[in-house]
């Protein structure tokens, strides 16, 4: 029977693969698209602008009517009834009207035509004059500007609060009573109007009495077309449009060069870390990008550290579980040839030693195992644990005062002298773990004989409190001041039974005061000869 091995399935690709465009990209532009875009709504809001344009034009209008209406009361008036003289009237009116470059229109009190400024007479009828602009193509009549103008415009009529202004109709037979203006200047008063024009322009209307001794003889009627307005309204939204492209493509550079500097490098930096949580050996690192000195390099050498600490914890895992496995096959070793030999032996003296040997080796394997289950769950613990403020002096005197109460016969007098009030911020039970481990080390090598003892001190160093463990023993072997605190490290004083310990006391002290920020040392003591006086274990801590 042929087996076919099935491939594994292929990994899905990481969140960060899978976008095609960068969402901090996409805010970025966004955020810088705002500024522009509030510009470009300029153009919908140049309403006040444009009727500051159209009062400033009735205005002018208004000064050139009550010009003219003087003009025709004092000129244009016969002596006897007191009524305007046609001929004379219109042309006064055309030649005011050219000058002003305005239409200029004279209605009677009954309000018949009188004179128009675009109506010519000449022989056989009137003729209707009117100035041209000059000749422009259709492409330039309608360009591509003034359809985008004439939509904005549309949309603006849309908006809420904006006046319609009414169409503007022109009769063949005029008549005032086809403007309103026209019929309120008829009673004595100044009117204005504004119409709109079929092509989005307006016809601005001033209409005035034309009087003479404070009788109204006629009304006359200015009319401009807005063409001047709309023109200046032009350019203004033509250099608004201008800054708002200048402005787009400046924004839009300078979001895609933030996303440069910004986006593509936290990418990069996502990427390398879905490679490195992927593999499953250290060829993929974090990118240090060195050459920047802001907050994304130093994320960068943040991430590049906690790998390579991740890595050295891993390391530390591998090799304490080789350690463990070392140290457990030593004593199941010798447990395996005892049980093994006491099946072969008949002799009850011999199989009473070899059952004191497996009871042995039965409890230093359970001290073992103790101890590295303890060493494993500290990380956790340290972690989860909350700290409180721990009295150093007040500890060391209880511990010092536990063992004057439990220690046996022959064994060292603890000696403390502490200053008062040494606190720390640390876990009261660890610390207690730490000193019960110095104090039972500095007992296994203490002398023997009597007045032997063991040196207990505690002082301030400026921010740190200082405790020292110091006994009269042998003292460190030259050169091991540092493997001491090497997980499964013995030396053991030779009076002592092989299997007491299992050699994580020391380091799990150490890694319980680095884990409070402190630092724990060891060395030898001297005398004035250089001969070797005990051993000294020194804690350091912050006060608190």
């Amino acid at each position: 029977m042929t087996h076919v091995s099935t491939p594994p399935p292929p990994t899905p690709p990481s969140a960060a693969e899978a976008r095609r465009f960068s969402p901090l990209t996409r805010r970025i532009l966004a955020v810088n698209l705002l500024a522009p875009a509030l510009l470009v709504t300029g153009l919908f809001y140049l309403g006040e602008y444009r009727r500051n344009l159209i009062s400033t034009e009735l205005s002018a209008l208004r000064t050139h009517a009550e010009i003219f209406a003087v003009a025709l009361g004092e000129s244009a008036v016969s002596d006897i009834g007191q009524q305007l003289l046609p001929d004379l009237a219109s042309q006064i009116v055309r030649r005011l009207a050219f000058t002003a470059e305005t239409r200029a229109r004279l209605f009677s009190s009954d309000g018949d035509l009188v004179a128009d400024s675009r109506v010519l007479l000449v022989p056989g009828g009137q003729v209707q004059a009117q100035a041209l602009p000059p000749p422009i193509s259709s492409e330039e009549k309608e360009s591509s500007l003034n359809k985008v103008f004439r939509i904005l415009d549309t949309v603006y009529m849309w908006l809420p609060g904006v006046v319609e202004f009414p169409p503007y109709h022109e009769k063949v037979e005029q008549h005032a009573k086809d403007y309103r203006e026209a019929m309120g200047a008829l009673d004595g008063e100044t009117w204005v109007a504004r119409r709109s024009m079929p092509d989005g322009s307006l016809i601005l209307s001033v209409a005035m009495p034309v009087t003479r001794y404070k009788q109204t003889l006629g009304v006359l009627m200015l009319s401009k077309s807005s063409e001047d307005i709309d023109e200046a309204l032009f350019e203004v939204r033509l250099d608004i449009l201008k800054v708002f492209i200048a402005t787009l493509v400046i924004t839009v550079l300078v979001s895609f060069y933030l996303a440069g500097t910004i986006a593509r490098p936290i990418r990069i930096l996502a990427r390398a870390a879905d490679r490195v949580r992927k593999g499953n050996h250290r060829q993929h690192t974090i990118p240090g990008l060195r050459g920047r000195n802001d907050e994304i390099g130093d994320l960068a050498l943040a991430l590049n550290d906690m790998t390579e600490a991740l890595w050295a914890r891993m390391d530390a895992i591998e090799a304490f579980a080789a350690d463990v496995s070392h140290e457990i096959k030593n004593p199941l070793t010798s447990l395996k040839s005892a049980v093994e030999t006491a099946a072969r032996i008949k002799d009850p003296v011999k199989h009473r030693k070899l059952m004191d040997v497996i009871q042995d080796d039965v409890e230093r394997l359970d001290r073992l195992i103790s101890d590295i289950s303890d060493a494993s769950r500290l990380d956790a613990e340290l972690s989860r644990a909350e700290t409180a403020s721990v009295d150093i002096a007040k500890m060391l005197a209880t511990l010092a005062d536990i063992h004057c109460h439990t220690a046996k016969d022959g064994a060292p007098e603890l000696i403390c002298d502490a200053q008062d009030g040494l606190l720390v911020n640390a876990m009261e039970d660890r610390l207690v773990q730490v000193f019960r481990n110095l104090i039972s080390n500095a007992i296994s090598f203490s002398p023997t004989h009597q007045g032997a003892a063991i040196y207990l001190s505690a002082h301030r160093d400026g921010q740190f409190i200082t405790a020292t463990v110091r006994d009269q023993g042998p003292g460190i072997p030259a050169g091991k001041e540092l493997d001491i605190f090497n997980r499964f490290y013995t030396e053991r004083p030779e009076s002592e039974e092989f299997g007491r310990h299992s050699g994580l006391g020391l380091s799990i002290s150490k890694q319980i005061i680095e884990a409070h920020g402190g630092t724990l040392t060891a060395q030898t003591l001297h005398d004035a000869d250089g001969k070797a006086q005990g051993a000294c274990f020194t804690v350091c801590l912050q006060i608190a």
